[in-house]
């Protein structure tokens, strides 16, 4: 009996050690990358460009995040944000934003509504071909989507990129799906026998109640706008066209690059996504986990 329990409680001390050991490891994969841009930004031209990984003198040298924002060093403003269009960029990623957001909400509610309440044979084939498109590399579509984007005539423009976000995605069809399935059919049918139409029972029923999956859906559509590089990249290569993240890649030079600088740019533009998550990080756990419910 007690050669039993010791195998358990061993079998429970190897499993949380194994657990905890894989999070420790995952979370220094996520950390040092960051760490070294935080540390880097910090450091001047000489410390950057020394061999090795050496730690800045000062560390409360501002001075990247000086010349990022405006440099006086060589007087007026032609840091990042000047001349790599940061600015302007915030701009153009926010005209992104709004409209793929509002599409998504839309598009992705009225395909959870209708899977979930007008069940037939095509439903798992829907759903199916959602998987299955989540399964594909999105990279081996490239080529048949720049040829409808150019068949579209909205090559170039921010049109190109907002079509693109507008499909919703398959995990944010799964959190409206989910929260679909949970709201009962009475509501439905007392609506209809109210006499709303189906459209109205999306409208003024469905639509209100799913509002914290709709939440979580906008919060992580904003995080992955805000940080996709290759949609806008191949899609709007015109420079007065650059988002947050085309905008910072463009100001590295063929030849060489204040990096340290860059990494200034990079911790700036990735204190507004910090702030976000941390505000409103309570509506992703509940989306996800009513999903899962």
């Amino acid at each position: 009996m007690n050669i039993g329990i010791e195998k358990f409680t061993l079998g429970r001390v190897t499993g949380s050690t194994l657990k905890y050991a894989s999070l420790i490891i995952a979370s220094i994969v996520v950390i040092v990358p960051l760490l070294a841009i935080l540390l880097g930004s910090f450091e001047n031209y000489e410390e950057f460009n020394r061999p090795g990984f050496p730690l800045p003198g000062n560390f409360l040298n501002f001075q990247n995040y000086i010349t990022a924002l405006t440099n006086t060093q060589n007087g007026g403003l032609a840091g990042i944000f000047a001349v790599g269009g940061m600015g302007r960029a915030f701009i153009m990623t926010g005209i992104l934003l709004v409209p793929s957001c509002i599409g998504t909400i839309l598009i992705g509610t009225m395909t959870a509504y209708v899977l979930s309440r007008f069940k037939s044979r095509l439903t798992g084939l829907v759903q199916s071909l959602f998987l299955l498109a989540a399964l594909i590399p999105a990279i081996s579509t490239q080529v048949a989507t720049f040829q409808i984007i150019n068949f579209l005539g909205v090559f170039n423009t921010p049109f190109a990129p907002i079509v693109l976000y507008l499909g919703t995605d398959v995990i944010s069809l799964r959190i409206f799906l989910q929260f679909a399935n949970n709201i009962p059919f009475d509501i439905d049918e007392a609506a209809l026998m109210d006499g709303a139409s189906f459209f109205g029972v999306y409208w003024r029923v469905m639509l209100p109640l799913l509002r914290p999956a709709i939440a979580t859906v906008v919060i992580l559509k904003i995080i992955a706008i805000y940080n996709d590089f290759y949609t806008p990249f191949l899609y709007m290569p015109d420079r007065e066209l650059g988002t947050v993240s085309t905008s910072l890649f463009r100001f590295i030079g063929p030849y060489s690059a204040h990096y340290e600088v860059v990494c200034a740019g990079v911790i700036i533009i990735t204190v507004p996504t910090l702030i976000l998550f941390l505000v409103l990080q309570q509506h992703i756990y509940n989306g996800f986990s009513g999903a899962v419910k």
